[in-house]
């Protein structure tokens, strides 16, 4: 005799054969789960599928933007207002030098005390800094306070480092998706250095001059509430571990020499493209020519995101090969050659960015990772600074195709450099503190 012992429909049901209890599942059959997609976009699918990662890549996109705006915009408000382009570099020279200094500090405190309490102070910072610009040149005040209201710019917090963080505390252990993850990363900054400088330049000329600095303060406080809202993806703070600076770990110093060539490199192909075309009077056409080395390097960081990673060598070593093409290209002076040139070059950017900040999340003690970070990108700075300064000198004393070799002298530097331990070889970061607790 066959008896239920349950009365829901919804519920399991138990019954009796003889001597056996059979269990039976009521109720609708689950749906069954199509095939993955596949494609080359198939892991950016997955990387966003992650919990939480739409929300802080939201907020990271927006509050990124500014960064490729402020630079610019100051430029043309100060040189709009004012009438002097040498008052607008020197305020953009002084908002640069004191990142250098600004930047290390609030990515140590971040680190200390995690990114909620500090990132958004600092934003806020920022965001006065630049209302107090605009209020100054308006009123004409004197020109030491648009250099004092400037460097107050440089609290912005690191977001590619903050955003980088928090994939390698969500991605620990799983060294394929972390590879996507950075990879994203530096398609993003090439995206947002990219549109930053053609939005502030429409905003400033198509609005009005202070447009492109009021337009990046409010997206980059827009982007860092949203980002900093999202606190269940934010890594955790130890405040009882002491690490000492990134700088004193082995290796690590070496590491942004290599950051500095790469600034160097990028500052110095720049001076040099917009100098080339200018004396063949094509001078308009720079900032799309230099946009081709960006979108090259945008697509070749997505891609590359899909591929698996290489040792940072051998990205510095294609960096270097693919560096001499535009020298080569200004010698046949066919500039469709020289774009291609850029293009290409470009294409070797991003890899290799990707596998050197793989290598500063590899040495940096993981509680002091932003702060590693900001160290790498305030290298690169620096190296901007000085490959412009020596590429104007390049072409005002020589040519601009002679400018040209200064990014190869940088590559092969970069590449002198890149000769180090196997500590260095492989992406695979460290992961971070599992036995700590959000503040």
């Amino acid at each position: 005799m066959t008896q239920a012992t349950t009365t829901r429909p919804s519920a399991p049901l138990i019954t009796a054969t003889g001597q056996t209890l059979v269990l039976a599942a009521t109720g609708p059959a689950p749906a069954r789960r199509g095939p993955e997609r596949a494609g080359p976009f198939a892991p950016y699918r997955r990387l966003l599928a992650t919990p939480g990662a739409r929300g802080f890549t939201t907020g990271n996109l927006i509050a990124r933007l500014p960064i490729g705006m402020f630079g610019v915009s100051a430029v043309m408000m100060i040189a709009g207002q004012r009438g002097s382009y040498a008052l607008a570099g020197g305020v953009a020279a002084t908002g640069m030098a004191a990142t250098a200094v600004v930047a290390p500090w609030t990515a140590r405190l971040i680190d200390r005390y995690g990114q909620a309490r500090i990132a958004l102070p600092a934003t806020l910072v920022a965001v006065l800094g630049a209302l107090a610009l605009i209020l100054c040149v308006r009123r004409q005040a004197p020109d030491w306070t648009l250099f004092a209201c400037y460097a107050a710019i440089a609290a912005t917090p690191n977001i590619g480092g903050m955003s980088r963080a928090r994939w390698t505390h969500l991605l620990r252990g799983d060294a394929k998706a972390h590879h996507t993850a950075m990879s994203f990363e530096q398609a993003a900054d090439e995206a947002c250095y990219m549109f930053g400088p053609v939005l502030a330049a429409f905003l400033c000329t198509a609005v009005f001059p202070e447009a492109g600095t009021l337009a990046g303060a409010a997206l980059l406080l827009t982007g860092m509430l949203i980002f900093t809202a999202q606190r269940g993806t934010e890594p955790p703070v130890s405040p009882a571990v002491h690490h000492g600076s990134p700088l004193r770990t082995p290796g690590m110093r070496p590491l942004l020499l290599l950051f500095l060539a790469l600034g160097v490199l990028f500052g110095s192909m720049e001076i040099a493209s917009i100098a080339y075309l200018d004396a063949r009077g094509l001078g308009a056409a720079s900032g799309l020519i230099l946009a081709l080395q960006a979108t090259g390097s945008c697509i070749a960081g997505l891609v590359y995101g899909t591929l698996r990673p290489k040792s940072l060598r051998g990205c510095v070593l294609a960096l270097a090969l693919a560096m001499t093409l535009p020298s080569a290209a200004v010698l046949t002076g066919l500039l469709p050659l020289l774009a291609c040139a850029l293009l290409v070059a470009g294409m070797a950017t991003a890899p290799t960015m990707v596998a050197a900040m793989s290598v500063v999340q590899r040495l940096t003690p993981p509680d002091r990772l932003n702060e590693g970070m900001t160290l790498a990108v305030t290298a690169i700075l620096a190296g901007i600074a000085g490959g412009s300064a020596a590429g104007g000198w390049v072409v005002e004393h020589l040519s601009p195709a002679a400018a040209y070799g200064l990014p190869v002298a940088a590559a092969l530097t970069a590449l002198a450099v890149s000769r180090r331990p196997g500590r260095w070889r492989g992406p695979s970061p460290r992961p971070l503190l599992t036995n700590t607790k959000t503040p």
